[in-house]
């Protein structure tokens, strides 16, 4: 079958390609350039230049039509350039113009610029952080804080990211974001998912999208997506950007890397490779109080760990341009890591306030992940009125080994052992294997609508192991009560219809998207069992007004779901100590976000939005099942109930200065929790209100510095009470060498003051958690950019547009 397809799918590009070259007699080049209102652009400037060296060939102004056409006297491969009064500069091509040939280019369309507040303007030139409708854009590349960092610290730090202890991340409430990687979802969460995260370095990250306001295009996750875009080098020529960082908190740091790309007329070779050592600790404390039978026990332990990490991190593609307006690419990206973690736990136990007995506990833990990722893509313009056809084809494979070898040694409270040590191995293999493939078709219905359809499939094969003992007459053993298989089989259909169109002052998205989930689990050593089958319905609607060209409004609806990753599911328990465990659920339901946002925004630079949601199943939180009598506690995930969510946002990017621009970031919402009967009486309302900052100097025309701060309240969140959680980060960057290179000094948590502090009185639970991870750092980040950097004038031509001779690298 596959066979049968790779043939087909050649014998189609094949006949486009040969079609599409058996074009009319004369050689010119034509095309529309619109607004991001698929507006025509009217009296937009468009330059023709020499793919080669980048020299100007030729100028027009765009018609009230919105279109251009340059004859061609010369064949071969040619650049767009479009600019335009209030709109970034836009690049399109390059473009192989072959004899007698009427080439059609793709409709390039323009990204509004910055434009003038009253008292304070926004930031231009790509603004370390973007607002708009439904998105927050957090451009890494112009961040100086970010320098050095991998995106789980990025995420961290940034506006309108909120990460708990769980490693939870959500934008927009409490409930967790679903993670995408260039547009693909992880299918991962926990350590696995932090993982991932933490092998990407800022260097290979283009931008950050936390998008809040979603089209049935996208996975259905009424929660919102965080969409991590890597880079990938456009400019023509050979170009590339080295970067080496050094950082140290308690423990060193440091990361190597390069990105390149070389763009000719009928390729784009691009990749990136890094290699980063991480040196860190996290430590924290978990107090238990037990009342039975009438004596009060306290459970007091505390966990201290290094961990040492070592990663190699790649990504390698290519784009065959067939023609203009077809490509076809390939890409396999990955990481290799490993990491060894020293822990060191002391229980101390406790009746009535007097101590009773201790347990050390002290394990070494080896873990290597490995991830690949093959992808083969394409993408083409099928006419002249805009239709468009595209497709991926992704082959995931994850492997994470784990080994741990834990001695427990027991003391009485005077401080002499009364037993012999207690050894445990704990071997924890795991594999995830992903299939993934969509295709996505648009279509215009007329010069200011198009519709939207396309398919997916996705199918997750997860394969877990867990191999946990005691050490027996020296050797180790499996205990049946602990070990077992767990195997689960995850596959998602979907498909949507998407239309977008713009009637006057208003802009219509609305569309629908159907998924079936197919979900089988079994646990071979246990009775767990997995099985769901299930279709929903997902809509989403959104209609924005422009009142003028200062005020937009907008309104949008979205459905969504969250299913149990593997992890949730999978019913192990894994050892934290002889009292302590976690484990998952098998009987866990997905949760459903129905959302709705009201929005405004004034000069595409101050936005507001009022916000409702509320999830049903809602499971995001940790759960406690303590069993009084023998004081063990089980962290594990249920569906507690009902969550409702209220909410206002603010975001403003703007400058009071010539030298001083400023970002802030104001989120307050109050949420309230209903448990289901089966999960005790909980109702319980909290305010959340979290601020952000970022200040950015332009000191001298080299130097700049920034400054941030992140302010969290106390807040409720499932049946955990959090207290109040702030931190400040600052860095300082010189360009050198003519601004093609930069050196970078940042620290981030500057008082040391970011950690999580939680505490849980329900039921017969009562519990504090301190966590603190290393987040006082340090670092020294040299980047140096190679390739051209410039577009050469013809000598012959002034066109009154020589801004443009610079360009924007990447862009």
């Amino acid at each position: 079958m596959k066979i049968l397809f790779g043939c087909l799918f050649s014998a189609f590009l094949a006949g486009l390609y040969a079609n599409l070259y058996a074009q009319s007699p004369s050689s010119s080049i034509s095309g529309k350039v619109l607004t991001e209102q698929l507006l025509p652009a009217e009296s937009s400037t468009i330059i023709l230049l020499n793919s080669r060296d980048s020299s100007i060939v030729n100028s027009a102004i765009v018609s009230k039509d919105g279109f251009f056409q340059f004859k061609v006297l010369m064949p071969g491969g040619y650049l767009l350039l479009v600019t335009k009064l209030g709109y970034d500069k836009s690049y399109s091509g390059p473009y192989q113009v072959l004899p007698g040939q009427v080439l059609l280019a793709k409709d390039i369309v323009l990204r509004p610029g910055t434009k003038q507040l009253n008292e304070v303007s926004v930031v231009s030139n790509r603004p370390a952080v973007e607002v708009r409708p439904g998105m927050i854009i957090l451009n890494v590349q112009n961040s100086i804080i970010a320098a050095g960092s991998s995106a789980f610290d990025i995420l961290r730090g940034s506006a309108g990211v909120r990460i708990d202890n769980s490693n939870n991340i959500s934008i927009s409430g409490r409930q967790s974001a679903l993670i995408t990687i260039d547009g693909k979802p992880t299918n991962l969460s926990g350590e696995d998912l932090v993982s991932v995260l933490r092998s990407m370095q800022s260097n290979t990250i283009d931008h950050i999208e936390l998008i809040t306001s979603t089209s049935a295009k996208y996975d259905a996750s009424g929660s919102g997506i965080i969409n991590i875009v890597s880079k990938q080098g456009k400019s023509t020529g050979l170009n590339g950007t080295v970067t080496a960082s050094q950082g140290y908190g308690k423990y060193s740091k440091t990361v190597l890397g390069i990105v390149f790309n070389d763009h000719t007329d009928k390729f784009n070779v691009f990749g990136f490779y890094n290699y980063s050592y991480n040196n860190t600790f996290h430590n924290f404390t978990n107090d238990r109080i037990i009342n039975f039978n009438s004596i009060m026990s306290e459970y007091n332990s505390s966990y201290l760990s290094t961990q040492n990490s070592y990663n190699n991190n790649y990504n390698l593609g290519t784009d065959y341009f067939i023609t203009p307006n077809h490509t076809i690419g390939f890409l396999i990206s990955g990481y290799s890591r490993s990491d060894n973690f020293v822990k060191n736990n002391s229980l101390q136990i406790a009746n009535k306030s007097v101590l009773d007995s201790s347990i050390i506990s002290s394990s070494d833990l080896n873990r290597h992940y490995t991830n690949i990722n093959y992808n083969i893509n394409y993408k083409g313009k099928l006419d002249k009125a805009g239709t468009t056809l595209s497709a991926d084809f992704n082959y995931i494979d994850y492997t994470r080994s784990s080994a741990e070898f834990i001695t427990n040694t027991f003391f009485t409270a005077a401080g002499s052992t009364y037993r012999a040590p207690l050894l445990f191995q704990n071997l924890s293999p795991s594999n995830i294997r992903n299939w993934l493939s969509k295709i996505d078709f648009s279509s215009p219905l007329s010069k200011s609508s198009k519709l939207e359809a396309g398919l997916k499939y996705s199918e997750v094969i997860s394969k877990n192991n867990l191999v946990f003992g005691p050490k027996v007459n020296g050797v180790y053993t499996s205990d049946p009560n602990f070990s077992n298989t767990f195997l689960y089989d995850e596959n998602v259909n979907a498909a949507y219809v998407n239309y977008q169109g713009k009637f006057n002052k208003f802009d219509l998205t609305a569309g629908l998207r159907a998924e079936q989930t197919n979900a089988t689990g079994n646990s071979v050593t246990s009775a767990s069992q997995v099985n769901s089958n299930y279709v929903d319905l997902f809509p989403q609607i959104s209609l924005g007004y422009k009142y003028d060209d200062k005020n937009d409004f907008s309104i949008s609806f979205n459905r969504g779901v969250k299913r149990p990753p593997y992890e949730d599911l999978n019913p192990f328990l894994y050892y934290t100590d002889l009292y302590d465990y976690k484990a998952g659920n098998p009987k866990l339901s997905p949760e459903y976000t129905n959302s709705i946002e009201l929005s405004y925004n004034y000069k595409k630079a101050l936005l507001f939005t009022l916000y409702h949601s509320l999830v049903t199943n809602a499971y995001e939180f940790a759960f406690y099942q303590q069993n009084d009598a023998t004081k063990v506690n089980v962290t594990t995930r249920e569906n507690l109930g009902k969550v409702y969510s209220y909410g206002i946002k603010f975001n403003a990017a703007v400058i009071f200065t010539s030298w001083w621009n400023a970002n802030f970031n104001l989120d307050a919402s109050y949420q309230r929790y209903v448990a289901y009967p089966i999960n005790g009486n909980l109702d319980k309302g909290t305010q959340d209100i979290a601020f952000s900052s970022t200040q950015s100097f332009t000191l001298n025309k080299t130097l700049s510095a920034e400054i941030s701060g992140k302010y969290e309240s106390p807040f409720f969140y499932g049946i955990n009470q959090y207290k109040a959680d702030y931190s400040a980060d600052a860095g300082i960057s010189q360009q050198l060498f003519n601004k093609r290179g930069s050196l970078k000094l940042n620290v981030s948590d500057i008082f040391n003051t970011a950690r999580g502090m939680v505490s849980t009185n329900y039921q017969n639970v009562n519990l504090v958690i301190v966590d603190k991870r290393e987040s006082q750092i340090a670092r020294l980040t040299f980047t140096y950019r190679l390739g051209r950097s410039t577009i050469k004038a013809a000598s012959t031509h002034k066109t009154g547009t020589e801004d443009v001779q610079k360009r924007a690298a990447g862009n």
